[in-house]
This record gives structure tokens, C-alpha cells and sequence, in this order.
């Protein structure tokens, strides 16, 4: 039986929290995984509530999940609203960090593996950059189509990219303080002006630098190993993670085993994933699903 609790992680903002959905089979006790969702995102792309999903196709294996919304994102309070000034900076020092403590704290062991859709992925490397003795802690990640630069050419890249995202996201910040992806239709949550901003940044092809303090977090990766961590690439994900893309993403997180998988109906598979479906799809659990829990099983201790 697939069980869900909905935590308050409290945070330095006495008057904001992080929500943790902890998704686990009571009667079993594997090891914990922290799931990360992407910009305009939110935690939901891991589950539903009548356990679909990548979570609580874990729990079901005894894994306990932990799926996180970043401050403002899906059951986060405050949602996003004019005014709040956070970004991925805050994300990388504080909020990612947070959860860890208090998963540590609660369970006494921090998580054993990390999950992450699109820039998620480039959160949790960045966390490994600032504060690399949490790789000591992790067997294994798994990475659902996660790049950060973006070097295809697509049309639909150009379109989503550098018309949607570098340019009328600017507009639609500017009229509301901020983004309200949302309601626009772009995806299924909002950004702050500077978690849009700094995210667009990274998203050119330029240096993986802060814009609050310099640090370099790819000069700080090239003297690390992370934990062998699996790449999800899908053949219908045409603008935001061509396998182009998460290749570079690979080349820049320093060394370790890095493996790079990609799933359509050329490659074997039951059908050709795109960058949302290859987690919402039902099919993915004999694919991808399958291959992260392998993935994972491989590197269990």
C-alpha cells in the first residue's frame, strides 16, 4: 500500500515553508530519494495523487520518496507573487539544503539517491558544486532530461527559447512582477523575476557563474566526481533537451560515471518520449522507470 504525507519544511522566512510530499509503502524501509522538479514546475510532475508516477513507482519498490516543491511552487507557501525576490541562488544555498537537514534529521540519514527533471538537474549538480561532501552521500542520480546550456538549432528551441523564454518571458515579468507560467499555458508554475532571470542566463551558452557572489560552479565541478548518475533523453524532446544538449550538461559536471540514455520507438521503446511525458506517460514504467531502477540497484551501497 503506496502512502502520501504532505511535510512543512520550515525555513529562515518564519513566514514561508517548503512542501515535501513523502511518498512510501509503511511496511517497507529502502533507501530515500529526493526528487527535484524543473523550472516552471512543481513536485507533481513526479506523482498524482492517485499514485501515478515515477514516485510511487519507487515506493512500490520500497524506495521512500521524498518530491520536493521549491519556495512559491506547488504547495510551497507563499505561491510566487510580485515582490518575492528569491532565486536559484536561494534554491542552491538554502532550499535544497534545508530539506536535506530536516530529511536528516527526521530520518536519520540524508537521501541516498537524487532525481531530477530538466533544470532540476542543474540545481542538485550545482548543490554538489557549493557543497561537495553531500556527494559522500549519494549512490546514485538519475536525470530526466537535464541540460543547462542550450546548443541545438531546432525551430521548436528557437521558438520555446529565444522567442518564449529570452524575450516575451522579459515582457510578462516586467507587466507582472513576476512570471506567471502558469496562466499563460507555458508550463504548470511560476518563477520570480530572479529565478527567471539567473535560469536564462545559464540557459545561453555562457559560464555556470552565480550572479550573486561569482562562484564559478564549473570550475568547481572539474576537480569533483559525482555519483554515477543516468541521463533521460527523449526522442520527441526537440527544443529543451536535445541529447546535444544534456552531452554538454555531461562534459561540464566533472567526472564520474555518466551514462546517457535515449527513449523512442528507434531505440526499442514503446513510444517516443518528449520532454513532460517522459515522466507522465504511462508506458514509461517498462522504459525509463525500469532503467532508473536498475540504474539504481546497480549502485546500492
Amino acid at each position: 500500500m503506496i502512502k502520501q504525507e504532505s511535510i512543512q519544511v520550515p525555513i529562515f522566512d518564519k513566514n514561508a515553508s517548503l512542501h515535501l510530499r513523502y511518498i512510501h509503502n509503511p511496511d517497507k524501509q529502502g533507501p530515500i530519494v529526493l526528487c527535484l522538479h524543473g523550472a516552471i514546475e512543481n513536485g507533481k510532475i513526479f506523482y498524482t495523487n492517485s499514485n501515478k508516477g515515477f514516485a510511487p513507482y519507487l515506493a512500490a519498490q520500497g524506495y521512500r520518496c521524498f518530491v520536493l516543491d521549491l519556495r512559491g511552487r506547488g504547495e510551497s507557501v507563499p505561491a510566487i507573487a510580485s515582490g518575492h525576490d528569491y532565486g536559484q541562488t536561494e534554491s542552491i544555498t538554502e532550499e535544497v539544503p534545508a530539506v536535506l537537514e530536516y530529511i536528516t534529521k527526521k530520518f536519520g540519514e540524508r537521501p541516498h539517491y537524487w532525481v531530477a527533471h530538466s533544470w532540476g538537474g542543474v540545481i542538485l549538480n550545482s548543490v554538489f558544486a557549493r557543497y561537495p561532501d553531500e556527494i559522500n552521500h549519494v549512490r546514485a542520480c538519475a536525470y530526466f532530461g537535464s541540460k543547462r546550456s542550450l546548443h541545438n538549432n531546432h525551430p521548436e528551441k528557437l521558438l520555446k527559447a529565444n522567442l518564449m523564454w529570452f524575450w516575451l518571458a522579459h515582457y510578462y515579468v516586467k507587466k507582472h512582477g513576476f512570471l506567471p507560467a502558469k496562466k499563460l499555458r507555458w508550463g504548470a508554475d511560476s518563477e520570480t523575476i530572479k529565478s527567471h532571470a539567473q535560469s536564462a542566463q545559464w540557459a545561453k551558452i555562457s559560464p555556470w557563474v552565480d550572479s550573486d557572489d561569482n562562484f564559478d560552479y564549473g570550475q568547481a565541478l572539474c576537480g569533483l566526481s559525482l555519483p554515477p548518475t543516468l541521463h533521460i533523453a527523449g526522442v520527441s524532446d526537440k527544443a529543451l533537451a536535445q541529447p546535444i544538449d544534456i552531452e554538454m550538461f555531461m562534459k561540464e559536471s566533472g567526472g564520474g560515471v555518466q551514462k546517457l540514455n535515449i527513449y523512442g520507438k528507434r531505440y526499442g521503446h514503446t513510444h517516443n518520449y518528449g520532454h513532460i511525458d517522459m515522466l507522465t506517460h504511462p508506458n514509461a514504467l517498462q522504459d525509463q522507470f525500469k532503467d532508473v531502477l536498475n540504474w539504481f540497484q546497480r549502485y546500492n551501497s
